[in-house]
């Protein structure tokens, strides 16, 4: 994939994910980063249970990616909290 399709499916999932876990969103870049972190999170997860990564821009590879930002969103707030 592109670093452009990453950056659109990066912002697409943090946003998703954002508005999932706090419903406020962390920021543009905060999302985007976060969504790009959680895209790799998320496929080395799905990878890890036997099924695909992220294998493009299409739905499947976004669901990966949402699920994967989710899980990062949730320890973020989890670390945040902490410290």
């Amino acid at each position: 994939m592109s670093v452009l399709a990453w950056i659109v499916l990066g912002l697409i999932a943090g946003f998703i994910g954002s508005k999932l876990v706090n419903r406020a969103g962390e920021g543009i870049f905060l999302d985007i980063v976060l969504g790009i972190v959680g895209a790799v999170v998320g496929g080395v997860l799905f990878n890890a249970l036997g099924a695909h990564g992220v294998t493009g821009l299409n739905i499947y590879s976004l669901c990966v990616a949402v699920v994967g930002s989710v899980i990062l969103l949730l320890a973020y707030h989890a670390f945040r909290r902490a410290v």
